[in-house]
């Protein structure tokens, strides 16, 4: 019964909020805290951590719990809270997903392997212990443009089956028709949130319980509404701010997640575009236009420079 409730919990716009650096590449845990609020306030429905938009893999073991812990206190029960656990290796992702249980955090996503390049039993049998090694509710996480292997919808709905608290998938897919067949095989009960940003409105009709975003690092309040919209059957106002959020979330894509985003947010005065090694931020020609962007959303003013 939790486990079905967390699946009406866990519903909306949940923010994947980046990870800011000080020049010496530290964790500006200051700035951190400040944007988790910033969330909150602009009405993300729920807040995530150490995923894509993260930059998890640039950060140790510790580091990642540590930045678990201080989002987890940040939020303080204010929205769900949902950090991203998983790693290439199958024992770090068991310990930071039993770390976030501790921590109580309100669930668990977890990415498919990175770089390893699984077979389908062996996404199974990798989920399935995680599952098994915790008592809260997993969202597993789909990106085979990062992960070089896709979860097939027939693992997805097998592990569903087996593990009752595997309630959802983050697909970060553009393959629409396996997202649709996901829900298909899964049951229409089972949380399908969009990675995609093109792809949060359509997700919805299909179904969707919502999206992880990571324009909303830039525009959380836009990027709710289009949830709350949908929820409040304003079908139209969803689709006309789905069109009105398409050249941002281009812009936001022009180089690796997160290098635009923490572009856009220094422009905006939020953080320091500082990113760990071995990414780094756009090139100058691409700042270009994401600030053309951000004066065309009113996000900055005529008087910031790049």
């Amino acid at each position: 019964m939790a486990f079905e409730e967390a699946k009406e919990r866990l519903r909306g716009s949940i923010a994947p909020v980046i990870t800011p650096f000080h020049e010496d590449e530290s964790i500006d845990f200051e700035k951190f805290q400040e944007l988790i609020n910033w969330q909150i306030a602009s009405g993300s429905h729920g807040i995530s951590c150490t995923g894509t938009s993260g930059e998890p893999s640039s950060m140790s073991i510790e580091e990642r719990i540590n930045v678990m812990e201080v989002a987890c206190k940040t939020v303080n029960g204010r929205v769900p809270f949902i950090p991203g656990t998983g790693s290439t290796n199958h024992q770090e992702t068991l310990r930071m997903t039993k770390a976030a249980q501790e921590m109580g955090a309100d669930a668990a996503m977890v990415i498919v392997p990175y770089y390893n390049k699984p077979n389908q039993h062996a996404l199974y049998k990798h989920f399935k212990a995680v599952a098994d090694s915790v008592d809260i509710p997993i969202i597993l996480y789909n990106i085979p443009g990062r992960t070089a292997i896709n979860l097939e919808a027939v693992t997805i709905a097998r592990l569903s089956e087996d593990c009752p608290n595997i309630i959802g998938v983050k697909e970060s897919n553009k393959d629409f028709e396996h997202v649709n067949k996901v829900l298909l095989k899964c049951g229409r009960e089972f949380n399908l949130y969009s990675g995609i940003e093109v792809l949060c409105y359509p997700m919805l009709a299909i179904g969707g319980a919502g999206h992880i975003s990571a324009t909303a690092n830039v525009a959380p309040r836009e990027v709710a509404e289009v949830y709350n919209r949908w929820a409040e059957g304003d079908v139209k106002g969803a689709q006309d701010l789905h069109y009105e959020l398409m050249p941002l979330n281009d812009v936001l894509f022009r180089d690796t997640n997160p290098a635009p985003v923490k572009a856009a947010l220094g422009m905006m005065g939020k953080i320091k575009p500082i990113l760990r090694k071995p990414l780094d931020v756009p090139s100058s020609e691409i700042q270009a236009e994401i600030r053309e962007v951000l004066l065309d959303y009113q996000l900055i003013t005529e008087d910031v420079e790049i």
